[in-house]
């Protein structure tokens, strides 16, 4: 049965390496090279099946020795042999299990957008200062994990809150498989704790919303620029002060669709119209994506990716130093860490039911 099996991943594994030829073949073509689009698609595939073959000669060599040990076994001749083939069996049937199964998730087919750099948006909730606090928080945790993973964030509009934190921020993520990554941090994020503005000692429910968006490359989107409207203010600062006289904030009204992109961190007005238009290219690329995620969640019943924009994904409770993700039920005693940015271990849960999701669905279509 077992080496059924193995047939049947090798035979997978070839299927595989016939592409990763062709992709190799083909990333030289100068027609590809000459169509932005295509190359970028095809260098990142080539990417990720480079990786695959990594696994597959591994896959080949462990189950050569498995073959190889039991052939020395059943010959049975030299005892010394038989000894180091046992060992030697027993090694790679321990190390076998594991690599299969992360071959099984390396196969998993993945989505495209998920190599792109990411726009997210934090936003305070109904509740105040305390709302506004919280989405701060929020907003703390996320960018400390990016700065973990080495990515780099930059601020492109924020208005503040009146007593810290902020009414809602929004940047940019830029990368290894950003969004990917934080696209699991997208939905209702809610806090049970005593606010600082509270003299009663009273727990209160206060929630933020984050919104992760793909960055839409300029091939991704065609926006028409009769379309958008352009104006044009002064940034402000923090409590509200004009950072500067002159009109280098930038707003773009799509007026199709109604949304807006505003930048005012750079100090020229070039540099925020680029940021702007960025983000308003991504908002767009994210709605038709919406729709996708939305169909494809009710088809695969997933759990982690509903595409609910609105949905109540986590619960960060102070009195009990508790996080509880409520996607997947898990909750976890370590507050203080999360909060801190320290969410990978939770990053990686929901990866890995989203995966076995996919993975399901991929051999029911079999």
């Amino acid at each position: 049965m077992s080496h059924l099996r193995g047939r049947i991943m090798i035979d997978k594994l070839n299927i595989v390496k016939q592409r990763y030829d062709e992709v190799n073949d083909l990333i030289i073509q100068p027609d590809i090279i000459s169509d932005q689009k295509r190359y970028v698609e095809l260098t990142k595939e080539y990417k990720d099946l480079k990786d695959l073959m990594v696994e597959r000669d591994k896959y080949i060599e462990l189950t050569n020795n498995i073959a190889e040990a039991e052939e020395i076994i059943a010959d049975g001749s030299d005892a010394e042999m038989v000894d180091m083939a046992k060992m030697q069996l027993e090694e790679a049937k321990e190390e076998l299990p594991a690599l299969e199964e992360k071959i099984r998730m390396m196969l998993v087919p993945k989505d495209p957008e998920d190599a792109k750099n990411a726009v997210v948006e934090v936003r305070a909730g109904t509740g105040g200062d305390e709302a506004s606090i919280f989405a701060g928080d929020i907003y703390k945790m996320l960018t400390k994990y990016c700065e973990s993973k080495g990515w780099s964030v930059s601020t492109v509009d924020f208005s503040e809150g009146t007593n810290g934190g902020f009414k809602e921020i929004q940047f940019e993520v830029s990368g290894e498989d950003v969004y990917g990554t934080l696209k699991y941090e997208a939905g209702v994020h809610r806090v049970q704790r005593v606010p600082q503005t509270e003299t009663q000692g009273r727990v209160h429910t206060s929630a933020a919303t984050v919104m992760v968006f793909p960055e839409a490359e300029e091939f991704d989107v065609q926006i028409d620029p009769k379309d958008v409207r352009i104006d044009y203010f002064c940034s402000s600062g923090p409590g509200g002060q004009s950072v500067n006289t002159t009109y280098s904030a930038v707003r773009l009204t799509h007026e199709p669709t109604g949304i807006v992109a505003q930048c005012q961190d750079q100090k020229s007005q070039h540099k925020n119209k680029e940021k702007a238009f960025k983000v308003l290219r991504s908002r767009l690329y994210d709605m038709e994506l919406a729709k996708k995620q939305e169909e494809d969640a009710a088809k695969r019943g997933s759990m982690v990716t509903s595409g609910d924009r609105s949905a109540k994904i986590r619960t960060y409770n102070y009195p009990q130093g508790r996080v509880t993700d409520h996607r997947i039920n898990l909750t976890l005693y370590d507050l203080q860490n999360i909060i801190n940015g320290d969410i990978q271990k939770i990053i990686d849960e929901l990866k890995l039911v989203a995966n076995t999701e996919k993975l399901k669905e991929a051999s029911d279509s079999l």
